[in-house]
């Protein structure tokens, strides 16, 4: 559980979450993050002692932290009771964010194997890192995008933090050269942002990539150009309704491997975190996380 998501919100409500939890059934030994980035630990020491379920209580944010910590496990279950600001992974998959309808998926929901994407990228001390991502990850304008929500209130909520960041950071962001490289095609020129989507939902309910299927073992690549501020203006609206493609400033792409240079290092994002810069090198993992999502019937 991470007590900081949903702006501290989370961990004030946490006695009154974990006991209609387990009055539904679902219990186990609870696990608090106490600093950003701890749930990877906590959720690799679970596993190394024997967890095969893990659930997550926080937002985006936790889910990354967790599957970092449990990417290279076998036989684990992840589920997710949603208690962030963006919703946003979860909601390609329908977990509800009702507490008691999320604690039934938890207990009995489906299990589905989705793929998870692996990225090799550089921190901003310089190094170079690996770390894995389970919704959607970026190269560009949508890491400061995200970092700038992120330091600011989401007490409105993610969709409208989201969209005023969007406009706050586009208004000096200049379009810098890229190459970006989808299964050893390429693509040079300006761009704002190049999104690589496993799940279709970013930004608070943005529904960038409306045709990604988490576990058909490739990403789908929107790649934004020099977009001007009425392209923006006309077109952010509509991604909340998935009805912003086909666009003549925008081209998607599907691949297994990603690679995105630029000229100068641009923020990369990875499920909302912003852990450093290009160049960046995406890979699928297919079916690398069981998931637990609501059951079929």
């Amino acid at each position: 559980m991470n007590p900081a998501a949903a702006g501290g919100t989370t961990g004030k409500r946490w006695p009154e979450i974990a006991h209609r939890a387990a009055q539904r059934g679902l219990d186990g030994d609870a696990l608090i993050s106490e600093r950003p980035g701890q749930l990877t630990a906590l959720a690799a020491d679970a596993v190394a002692g024997g967890a095969t379920r893990l659930v997550v209580v926080g937002g985006d944010g936790s889910v990354n932290e967790v599957v970092n910590g449990i990417a290279d496990a076998h036989g684990v279950e992840l589920a997710v009771i949603p208690r962030g600001t963006g919703w946003d992974f979860v909601r390609t998959f329908d977990i509800p964010r009702d507490l008691d309808a999320a604690v039934d998926v938890a207990l009995t929901g489906s299990v589905r194997e989705i793929d998870l994407g692996a990225v090799t990228y550089r921190t901003w001390g310089g190094e170079n890192a690996r770390s894995v991502f389970a919704n959607v990850a970026s190269a560009g304008i949508s890491g400061a995008i995200a970092q700038r929500a992120n330091e600011s209130s989401k007490a409105l909520g993610g969709k409208i933090s989201y969209y005023w960041a969007t406009l706050a950071v586009f208004v000096g962001w200049q379009a810098g050269e890229m190459r970006v490289t989808v299964d050893g095609e390429s693509r040079n020129g300006k761009m704002i942002d190049a999104v690589v989507c496993n799940g279709r939902y970013l930004g608070g309910g943005m529904m960038m990539c409306p045709e990604a299927e988490p576990d058909d073992g490739v990403f789908d690549v929107l790649l934004i150009g020099d977009v001007t501020k009425r392209d923006l203006l006309l077109v952010l609206p509509k991604t909340y309704k998935g009805n912003h493609l086909p666009h003549p400033r925008l081209e998607l792409l599907r691949g297994r491997v990603v690679t995105v240079e630029s000229a100068e290092p641009l923020p990369i994002e990875l499920d909302g975190e912003q852990p450093g810069t290009t160049p960046a090198r995406f890979e699928v993992l297919p079916r690398a996380l069981r998931l637990r999502v609501p059951a079929t019937n």
